[in-house]
């Protein structure tokens, strides 16, 4: 049986330019609901570092996966623990709490059915029990989204 390893993330030209085209596809409202843009100020410089998104729903609640490792935007995260989301001219200020593996994993499982692309991140495959997904928790942060603050009408 040969083993499979998870593959790396790299930002690659394509990468980067998809990253614009769904960017701007979000700010103007008309990119899939599930994406919006995360903005967090950097941890060491205070900028906002803005990046496009899934806004994974499950269980009733608001989730943020890193699909892709431990990347910026997690490190901004930990340190800021509030970030702004926005889709078209909605946005709001929310609170980003990651959770522990135990809860992160149900919402990883959930995450690599709706998210295709992402699966060859994952040692954990769609079907394996949840106790798989929760061996990659640490590698794939989850953090759960609070509103704290709404603007512009609907929800962003």
């Amino acid at each position: 049986m040969i083993d499979v390893v998870a593959k790396t993330y790299r930002s690659t030209l394509i990468r980067r330019v998809g990253n614009v085209v769904i960017g701007g596809a979000v700010k103007l409202g008309i990119a899939p609901s599930h994406y919006v843009l995360l903005s967090i100020r950097g941890r060491h410089s205070g900028a906002e570092r803005t990046i496009p998104i899934r806004l994974m729903r499950f269980d009733d609640q608001e989730w943020f996966v890193a699909p892709y490792g431990v990347r910026d935007w997690v490190r901004n995260a930990r340190a800021a623990g509030s970030a702004v989301v926005r889709r078209g001219r909605r946005s709001r200020q929310v609170r980003l709490t990651e959770v522990s593996a135990a809860v992160a994993a149900p919402v990883l499982a959930a995450y690599v059915v709706k998210e295709p692309v992402t699966r060859s991140f994952f040692d954990a495959r769609v079907g394996d029990p949840v106790s798989a997904f929760e061996a990659e928790a640490s590698r794939h942060p989850v953090f759960q989204v609070e509103n704290t603050q709404v603007n512009g009408g609907a929800e962003a």
